[in-house]
């Protein structure tokens, strides 16, 4: 018996390869189960990266707010609907994939934009988180009218709160603060272009027999985070908990400013103040 067109609507979703999206890497190469085997298995680095972040950021996160936590929380989300959605292929991986980016971006803008940047009618953040929300949740169902169209949209999002950044960045005079907007400009700038050479120049790297700069993306991508967020939260905390006296350390290798970034507090963390 026929099922119905909307159980066949619905089948379809879930189905390897109905997206429209497709990247360079050659499918069902190294397995019949995983369309994107590369691409696929670089997603572990959110569930390596993540829970290191989720514990260097602890402190600055019990001083400022426990919410901080929900960043890399929710990067966990993306790192297992992206891993999905090259697995598969399927609308609702990408889907899945996408909208979680879009909710990592909302959250950091509702916890770390700048309040001296709040458009005029709003007088406090938690108006602000309303309006991020309300934001969000349109641009979650308008995301359905062309979803072929989200990664740029996301990625113009992207850049919108690194133009943020840059702004916030002439008022600062920390030296390692500013190697700190480097390093993360350079990851981020290899990392896009390596999602723009996948994406357009897929011709040239398959004459190299080199398809696999989506996969190197992921893992750029998730540094380019870690660096990012921790300077977001760097100059958060200057503002707002001025008293905590935060500073940057590395891990393992602070000496050499080799590894994870991350927030310490030097001053007296006991008087907290509600924001």
């Amino acid at each position: 018996m026929e099922g119905s067109p909307w159980s066949e609507r619905v089948s379809g979703v879930f189905a390897y390869e109905s997206s429209k999206v497709d990247w360079c890497e050659e499918n069902y190469r190294h397995s019949e189960h995983v369309v994107e085997y590369f691409n696929t298995v670089s997603n572990l680095i959110f569930f390596i990266i993540s829970p290191m972040m989720l514990y260097l950021l602890h402190p600055y996160a019990r001083e400022r707010h426990q919410a901080v936590h929900l960043v890399w929380l929710m990067m966990v989300f993306v790192g297992v609907f992206s891993l999905y959605f090259h697995m598969t292929l399927s609308f609702l991986g990408q889907m899945l994939d996408e909208l979680s980016i879009l909710w990592v971006l909302a959250l950091g803008y509702a916890l770390w934009f700048p309040r001296r940047r709040f458009p005029s009618f709003i007088k406090d953040r938690r108006s602000f988180g309303r309006l991020v929300l309300i934001i969000t949740a349109l641009t979650t169902v308008s995301s359905f009218v062309k979803p072929t169209a989200n990664a740029y949209v996301l990625n113009v999002f992207g850049l919108q709160l690194l133009y943020v950044l840059r702004m916030e960045m002439k008022h600062c005079t920390d030296p390692k603060a500013l190697r700190l907007a480097k390093r993360m400009v350079a990851l981020w700038v290899l990392a896009i272009t390596c999602w723009i050479s996948d994406r357009f120049g897929c011709a040239f790297w398959q004459e190299l027999n080199f398809c696999y700069l989506h996969g190197i993306w992921h893992i750029l991508i998730v540094m380019a985070v870690a660096y990012g967020t921790t300077l977001i939260a760097f100059l958060d905390a200057s503002y707002e908990i001025p008293y905590s006296l935060p500073g940057i350390q590395y891990w393992p290798c602070d000496q050499w400013e080799v590894g994870l970034p991350h927030i310490v507090l030097k001053g007296n963390t006991k008087l907290r103040k509600e924001c």
